[in-house]
């Protein structure tokens, strides 16, 4: 006969709260080791009960921190919800801290391991080859949308779509396009971003956006880049080309561009110029052909998205420990979101291994904070009506949930948005929660493949570098599994999270070699939004 199937969970020894595991009624009795709780009031699954009674104005810890206050009396047995408490995060300075020492985890298993990566002239890996088109204004989108379209297909790449059932529903027939060939095997797709941004803005926003636009052009999943420009736009050529140097003043990859005001002979000659030109550069960026090269090239960017109630128990700290063996093998990590560390950054400071990091990341998390309470709002108001109904209800809880996708290993640099990691280790990188604006950021800093945790189901991707996503629950892995890759949700049913995540970090082998394609690329999700410094949680 089967045990009975665990309802509650401890997460650390000093919590005030307990997570229903499954839906709790009202007048159960339940017990977790010696304690006993009669449940006072229905608890959904994901949610939190008090451990004991709480009086106004206590303060409520969860995974060992301190994530809210009491707004009214708590009952022990009771649900804790938006009714009774409130977002409180400690103080934190710089103050003295002891020296960080960190326990690695056993990868013996994948010591000298190596997967089949793209190795660029100057040495750096990627896990992709693609061609990259993109607008320096939101005007030369639709030229950018008409170059992918008379590539795409031609040359092998495009997906199935929903033309053929479209037909069928009208009760015609369409011939089933013939496979292509593709002329150039080497180059894994040709890939776009289109943008709202380049003009119409501050200077700075245009600055801003060829910062990123650079970045992804030199990222070394890009063989080359199509590059739109209508002329008269605040984000010039220039100013592109002013950043692409200070990204990478050796930056040597085929660069096409063209300004159609510029442009004598009408668009669709431009068009045709163009297309004849990207050709003739995509003959030479398939020269390039995989090749294995060790697991320290592997650089992973961790982030969460539509999370729930139990991704900081399952699925973040399984990414978190993908995070701790690929710095253990050498390789590189990327921790964003500062709005969803509120809370927990006395814990980061800590583990950080310079002192100006420290007092960088401190600094930073302060003034995205202030900028906030500027406008009216606060990092309290990060979590979604998503999230709060799953059980994530301050954003310290949030928080302190969603840390554990950066583990626990030492911290090697903090960087702010843009900014480029060329560091062995944990970074902390400045992006809001916010999914796109952050992954975007991850990959502009270098990722060359993004965990991404969710709860709820998501489907973000991007355009240069796969996005995993990662079930912390069987039942949303199961109901979104066409864009679900992975499932943290045996790590509830008490899985050990060193399996889960033995299982985890094969699979980012397999993407990082080619052999697995994420579900958001075979999806075609490919989002970007870079994020202009305005307020965004």
């Amino acid at each position: 006969m089967d045990a009975p199937k665990q309802k509650l969970l401890l997460i650390h020894p000093d919590d005030d709260m307990l997570v229903a595991l499954e839906d709790l009624a009202q007048g159960e009795v339940l017990r977790w080791e010696n304690e006993s709780f009669l449940i006072g009031t229905p608890v959904q699954r994901k949610h939190k009960f008090a451990r004991r009674s709480f009086a106004v104005g206590d303060v409520l810890k969860l995974y060992g921190v301190p994530v809210g206050k009491a707004t009214q009396a708590i009952a022990k047995g009771e649900s804790v919800t938006t009714d009774n408490l409130a977002h409180y995060a400690a103080d934190v300075d710089l103050g003295e801290s002891k020296p960080y020492t960190w326990t690695a985890p056993d990868v013996a298993r994948w010591q000298g391991g190596s997967f089949m990566g793209v190795v660029r002239p100057d040495g750096r890996v990627g896990t992709a080859n693609y061609w990259l088109i993109f607008p320096l204004v939101f005007c030369e989108n639709r030229n950018v949308e008409h170059l992918r379209n008379a590539l795409e297909r031609p040359l092998g790449y495009a997906s199935d779509d929903l033309a053929a059932f479209t037909l069928a529903l009208m009760n015609e027939e369409m011939d089933a396009p013939k496979p292509v060939v593709r002329p150039f095997p080497n180059i894994d797709g040709i890939r776009m971003i289109t943008h709202t941004g380049g003009c119409g803005g501050t200077r700075a926003d245009a600055r801003a956006l060829c910062k990123i636009l650079a970045a992804y052009a030199d990222h070394p999943n890009v063989a080359g880049i199509t590059v739109f420009s209508l002329g008269c736009q605040n984000a010039q050529i220039a100013m592109f080309k002013d950043a692409l140097a200070r990204q990478n003043a050796a930056f040597d990859k085929p660069l096409v561009i063209v300004e159609q005001q510029k442009w004598d002979g009408g668009e669709q000659a431009m068009m045709k110029s163009v297309l004849q030109d990207t050709l003739a550069a995509l003959k030479e960026a398939n020269k390039v052909q995989r090749q294995p090269v060790p697991l320290s090239h592997l650089k992973i960017g961790v982030k969460c998205g539509g999370s729930d109630g139990f991704s900081g128990i399952s699925a973040n700290p399984t990414m978190g420990m993908v995070s701790d063996m690929v710095v253990a093998l050498g390789g590189s990590s990327i921790l964003a979101e500062f709005p969803e560390l509120c809370g927990v950054e006395a814990n980061l400071i800590e583990r950080c291994v310079n002192d100006d990091d420290k007092r960088r990341f401190l600094g930073l998390m302060r003034d995205f904070e202030a900028k906030a309470e500027a406008v009216g709002t606060h990092f309290a108001d990060n979590p979604s009506p998503g999230n709060i109904r799953d059980g994530l209800i301050t954003d310290a809880m949030k928080s302190a949930g969603a840390a554990k996708k950066g583990g626990t290993s030492p911290i090697v640099s903090v960087l702010d948005y843009g900014e480029q990691t060329d560091a062995k280790g944990l970074t902390l990188l400045c992006t809001p929660g916010n999914d796109v604006e952050s992954v975007t950021g991850i990959v502009a800093s270098g990722a060359n493949v993004v965990l991404f945790s969710t709860g709820l189901g998501t489907p973000t991707g991007n355009p240069i570098v796969p996005v995993l996503k990662i079930a912390s629950n069987s039942r949303v892995a199961a109901k979104l599994s066409e864009i679900i890759d992975y499932d943290c949700g045996p790590v509830i049913e008490g899985k050990p999270v060193p399996e889960v995540a033995a299982g985890l970090l094969d699979q980012v082998i397999a993407t990082a070699g080619g052999s697995y394609r994420a579900k958001a690329d075979r999806l075609e999700q490919y989002d970007f939004i870079f994020w202009k410094r305005d307020i965004s949680l």
